[in-house]
């Protein structure tokens, strides 16, 4: 018996595939430096042109579904993330911005119509966010939120965007991510956070593909994957953003996460795949 187990022990050990790992702990690894980084980019005007990494900075009311989000925590610390609005009084985001295994947030301040996180544009503070029930903090499965804010007015640069429902996958489709967040991996030759809002067009993969990198508990039916060809991905700061097709009509994916290896390895991006919590957020609207 004592063989037995030895043997199955290492058969398991031998076998077991090494998925690559995510980052559960947004706001202490991501969110809270990333609001210090992008605070001090805007302060300093840093118009650098750098490569969300391998995109291209966004025009004022480009994305006027984007919501900026600078986050206050209950430690008095502050996060940042993205959201889309859904409504005049609706933006959805990920659960994660909200609430990790680390950290609470007590408050989101939402901006809209700006393509900057810290200044310009409508500014509005809700502490009013409902996370999915099923939110898992380990794995980031059903990574998504909604949250109630003061009733805004549309025009050319805020504007809700409508929700992917029904059952096309998108394999194969060129989306546009759009946030806020880091512009490369590394800090080496100056500071890599965008201080305006970017945009990157990605390829949506099969969820088999992206579970081949990050395992089956990860990557469920309600996730959603990119690809991370050729440098470019979504990046640190970007989480709860949105993952559009049909010319930034239709909301496809939130956010959710990547590898905790970087961004700029290859590796895919994850999102929540907004078709999947449809009915879950129209219930809130």
């Amino acid at each position: 018996m004592k063989l037995f187990l030895v043997v199955i022990g290492l058969s398991v050990a031998l076998g077991a595939p090494q998925y690559e790992p995510i980052v559960t702990d947004y706001h202490g690894v991501i969110g809270i430096p990333e609001a210090a980084r992008i605070k001090a980019a805007e302060a300093a005007l840093d118009f650098d042109g750098s490569r969300i990494v391998g995109g291209s900075t966004s025009n004022v009311g480009q994305f006027p579904h984007m919501g900026g989000l600078v986050i206050t925590l209950t430690t008095g610390g502050q996060s940042v993330c993205g959201s889309s609005l859904i409504s005049n009084n609706r933006i959805v985001t990920a659960a994660h911005c909200w609430r990790t295994n680390q950290f609470q947030a007590r408050s989101f301040l939402v901006v809209l119509g700006s393509n900057r996180l810290f200044s310009g544009g409508t500014r509005i503070s809700t502490t009013s966010v409902t996370i999915h029930g099923s939110y898992n903090m380990n794995t980031l499965v059903n990574d998504v939120a909604i949250a109630t804010i003061s009733w805004v007015n549309f025009n050319n640069n805020i504007r809700a965007i409508n929700l992917a429902s029904g059952s096309n996958q998108y394999v194969g489709a060129t989306a546009t991510a759009a946030g806020f967040g880091r512009t490369a991996d590394s800090a080496a030759g100056g500071i890599t956070t965008s201080q305006a809002l970017r945009h990157v067009n990605l390829s949506v993969i099969t969820n088999a593909e992206c579970a081949r990198v990050f395992g089956s508990t990860t990557i469920i039916s309600s996730t959603l994957c990119t690809s991370g060809a050729n440098g470019r991905s979504t990046c640190s700061g970007d989480s709860g953003g949105p993952l559009t097709v049909n010319n930034n009509g239709l909301l496809i994916g939130i956010t959710s996460f990547g590898s905790a290896s970087g961004c700029q390895r290859g590796f895919p991006a994850g999102f929540a795949r907004v078709s999947s919590f449809e009915s879950w957020f129209r219930a809130r609207m």
